[in-house]
């Protein structure tokens, strides 16, 4: 299974990386009706931080961001978000070897994803330190800059005051 293909699957809600049930379904090549009821057969494995329901709103916004296909009818339910943990323990609850060979596949895409996230999250430490050092070397530059424009808008004031006394 393509680990690009399956990153495409996961989405950031409530500030966690997640996978929604109707792709987890496709990815098992199960119903959703299917899997929804075997997590729902074992829901004591299934705490809110592993599994929860998105709410209207939330798969209002999600649903504009993803590609969603023409000809699938739309949903009766609101679909179940699964966490990686929550994706973890579904490897328990369904055991087929379609279902080990699928969630080897999602932890490896959530890995290359953390290490992805690692990197650039070191590029833009990098950034601000280059920022950080270029901005002090440039802020006499700066200083100069706005004396200079100060000075222009005085002297335009200056100039702009009637004058009082001897002309020639």
């Amino acid at each position: 299974m393509q680990v690009r293909k399956i990153e495409t699957k996961i989405h950031e809600v409530r500030g966690q990386r997640v996978m929604l049930d109707f792709d987890l379904a496709e990815l098992y090549e199960v119903q959703t009706k299917n899997l929804n009821l075997a997590v729902k057969r074992n829901i004591k494995r299934f705490p809110k931080d592993f599994m929860f329901q998105l709410t209207k709103h939330e798969w209002d916004a999600l649903r504009l961001q993803i590609e969603t296909s023409k000809n699938r009818g739309g949903t009766r339910y609101l679909p179940y978000a699964f966490s990686e943990q929550g994706l973890a323990m579904l490897s328990g609850v369904l055991n087929s070897n379609k279902a080990i060979d699928v969630n080897i596949a999602i932890m490896r895409a959530f890995v290359f994803l953390r290490q992805y996230a690692l990197s650039h999250k070191d590029l833009t430490d990098k950034l601000k330190k280059l920022e950080s050092k270029y901005n002090k070397q440039f802020k006499d530059v700066y200083e100069a800059i706005n004396y200079l424009l100060q000075k222009d808008k005085q002297e335009t004031e200056q100039q702009e005051r009637k004058r009082i006394g001897y002309s020639k």
